[in-house]
Parts: C-alpha cells; sequence; structure tokens
C-alpha cells in the first residue's frame, strides 16, 4: 500500500489536509487512532475565522455552515459590569467570524471524505512513522490484530498535543516553549437561548467570564476556575450565580437558566515546538502548539498550518519546486507566534491571576478602558480576532 502524503490525526487540520490535497489531485490516506464518532462527538471550539468560513466554501463543505451557523460582525468585552462592543465588521474592511461548532465541522469533513471517496482509516492502532530522513519513509500502525505498513513520500503529524509525530524530531533537534496558566476554565452546554447574540468576555475582580453559544437554543458558557476544582465542586445552581455576577447586571439579563448536558474542566496553556519539520516529517495542529481558547484560535491556526503545507506539496508535485516544502516551518512559525502573543495577550487582559494585586487589577482595567475609546486599539483587537492573513 503506498500514497504520496500520510496524514496521522483526523481532526479538523488532518481532514482540511486531506481534502485540499484531493482538490490538487495529490493522493493522502489519513490514519486516526479513534472511532469516528469519537472524533465528531469531542466538544471542542466553536468560532471560526473568516479565513477558515472562505476556505470551507472554497472546498465545497460550506454549505450546511452557511444555513446554520451565526455570523458575528462584533464582539463585546465587560468590565465589572460594563459592557462595550467592538466592531470586527466596521474595522476590518467587512471580516468577521462565523459561530459554527467543531462538531459541525468534523461532520462535515468526515460527510465530505465519504463522498469524496477520500480515504480514513479509522481505529488504527500503535501508528509510527519509520525512516523521515530518507525517501523510503513509511508508517505502521495494527488493525484488528494485524500490522499494516503505508510507504508514501511525506507524513504530516496531526495527531494531537500526545501523539506519535512530535517526538519523532530527536530532542536535540527539537525547541520547546510553554506557559502553563495557574487557572482553568469551567464550562457547560445547556440547551437555553443565549444572553446575547454576540459573544461577551467579561472581567471581573473574582476572575474571568465567557458568554457564547453553538445555536440560537444552545448556549455555552465558561468561567475561571482554579485547576484543583472539581466539577462536582459546580452544581449547576452555583455555576449560574458565579456567571452572572461575573457577567455584571446588565449582560446577566439575558442569561437563561437551565440544567447543564456537558460539563468539562479545561486547563489552559501556552505551547510552541520549533521547527516543524523534520526531513520528511512535517507538524500542524496541536501536534506543534497550543494556545489558551482566549480568542478562539486553536482550530483555526491548526488550518492555517494545512493550508501553508497544501500550497507547499502542490508546488513540490505540480513544479517539482520544494522551496515551499523547505520554507514551510518558518512560515508557520511566524503566524503561530503572532496568535500565541494574541492569545497570551488577551488572556492576560481578562483573567485574574494568583497574586493579582490592586496594581495590577488598575493596569487591567486602564487597558480595557484604552480599548473603549482608541479606535486604533480596537483595530489591533479586531484584526486579531477575525484572522491575520496567511501570508
Amino acid at each position: 500500500m503506498r500514497t504520496q502524503v500520510a496524514i496521522i490525526g483526523a481532526g479538523p487540520a488532518g481532514m482540511v489536509l486531506a481534502h485540499l490535497l484531493h482538490q490538487a489531485g495529490i493522493e493522502a490516506v489519513v490514519l486516526e487512532h479513534r472511532s469516528r464518532d469519537y472524533v465528531e462527538g469531542r466538544v471542542r471550539a466553536g468560532v471560526l475565522e473568516q479565513g477558515m468560513v472562505d476556505l470551507l466554501d472554497r472546498l465545497g463543505l460550506g454549505a450546511r455552515m452557511r444555513r446554520e451557523g451565526l455570523v458575528h460582525a462584533g464582539t463585546n468585552l465587560a468590565v465589572d459590569g460594563e459592557v462595550f462592543r467592538i466592531d470586527m465588521q466596521a474595522l476590518t474592511g467587512g471580516r468577521c467570524i462565523m459561530v459554527y461548532g467543531q462538531q459541525e465541522v468534523m461532520r462535515d469533513l468526515f460527510d465530505g471524505a465519504v463522498e469524496r471517496g477520500l480515504t480514513v482509516v479509522f481505529e488504527a492502532e500503535d501508528v509510527h512513522p519509520h525512516d523521515i530522513g530518507t525517501d523510503r519513509l513509511y508508517v505502521t500502525w495494527r488493525q484488528d490484530g494485524t500490522k499494516r505498513r503505508l510507504g508514501c513520500d511525506f507524513v504530516v503529524g496531526c495527531d494531537g498535543a500526545h501523539g506519535v509525530s512530535r517526538g519523532c524530531i530527536p530532542p536535540e533537534l527539537r525547541r520547546e516553549f510553554e506557559r502553563v496558566y495557574p487557572f482553568g476554565w469551567l464550562g457547560v452546554l445547556a440547551e437555553v437561548p443565549p444572553a446575547h447574540h454576540e459573544l461577551i468576555y467579561a472581567n471581573h475582580e473574582r476572575g474571568f467570564a465567557l458568554a457564547s453559544m453553538r445555536s440560537p437554543h444552545r448556549s455555552r458558557y465558561y468561567v475561571q476556575c482554579p485547576l484543583d476544582d472539581r466539577i462536582e465542586d459546580w452544581p449547576d445552581e452555583r455555576f449560574w450565580d458565579e456567571l452572572c455576577l461575573r457577567l455584571g447586571p446588565k449582560a446577566a439579563a439575558g442569561v437563561v437558566r437551565g440544567p447543564s448536558f456537558e460539563k468539562s474542566i479545561a486547563p489552559l496553556r501556552s505551547f510552541v515546538c520549533e521547527p516543524m519539520r523534520h526531513g520528511r516529517l512535517f507538524l500542524a495542529g496541536d501536534a506543534a502548539h497550543i494556545v489558551p481558547p482566549t480568542g478562539a484560535k486553536g482550530l483555526n491556526l491548526a488550518v492555517s498550518d494545512v493550508v501553508m503545507l497544501a500550497e507547499a506539496f502542490g508546488e513540490y508535485y505540480g513544479e517539482r519546486s520544494a522551496a515551499g516544502i523547505d520554507g514551510y516551518s518558518a512560515r508557520a512559525l511566524a503566524r503561530v507566534w503572532k496568535a500565541e502573543r494574541f492569545s497570551w495577550w488577551f488572556t492576560g487582559l481578562t483573567h485574574r491571576f494568583p497574586g493579582t494585586g490592586p496594581l495590577e487589577r488598575r493596569l487591567q482595567r486602564a487597558e480595557l478602558d484604552y480599548i473603549r475609546g482608541s479606535r486604533a486599539a480596537q483595530t489591533v483587537l479586531a484584526e486579531n480576532y477575525v484572522g491575520l492573513p496567511i501570508v
């Protein structure tokens, strides 16, 4: 069995890359450790940058997103209960975001893969690339008790933070940058209408909160909490009380309470691995970088990686030029670090850190007040939020 590009991981990065390569006439096989139901059912991000929306349209996979997704022309910041709006559309020349859950994106990607005959191998165990520094590259895995082998020209590791791909780069050639944040996000899903038609990011003396949504009838809410908190510490009543307190009276007036059907605590961290290429192995998405969810960059950044990779492979197979693949790591990392910066900055602006005293609190408020009164500052925030261009 042989292909041109082997893709490890069938998350957003892996599946978008498979569709891009198919569109370019490049053969690819996707190997995924989990089942389709598991991958499609993971509760993840729900905010798509303008570039991601345009890409799904270009791939012919955006019809359901256009019907069911929620276009947001702006976003809102609440500071101790006072709310002000950032008009992203006006500040960025018409660019917006789309609220459309990652679960829905994955459903569209998988349905499209079936329709187009893309090869996706689910429940592939012990996936491992071999000879990544040579032109005899291959990938092995086990399925139904049988060891299988796939020859290929290149391997792309889209297998996340805990996958095998990143570890294939020798430690002495790999540099990792990490910050683990001293708090988490307690998130709930509830079948209730959203508090507002756009997202609200709240900075309160008790900590961060976010009012988001998945549909006109399903809401997604978060509050900052200590890392050692347990789900059992947060019955619904306590969660709704704390959320409303942090949002403030004006925003909380729109909150409709109801039983949660999903509740989880997610840790936050910033992480980057350099380089994103070694030999014929390329890293993309969470295999190479993690951002805190503030600003919703994770899925979007993963997809920007594979857009660059698809262009590079297109040059290689179409023009016999290695310039794109040779320059991939530097090109991708330039955009990664900008997204890491924005996520780190936005997290620092909106969260309460251990040791935050009266001085730090006043500085946060001063910066938010500056943003409120400065079109230039709002433009910087808006440009980063809707997504920087892929260059």
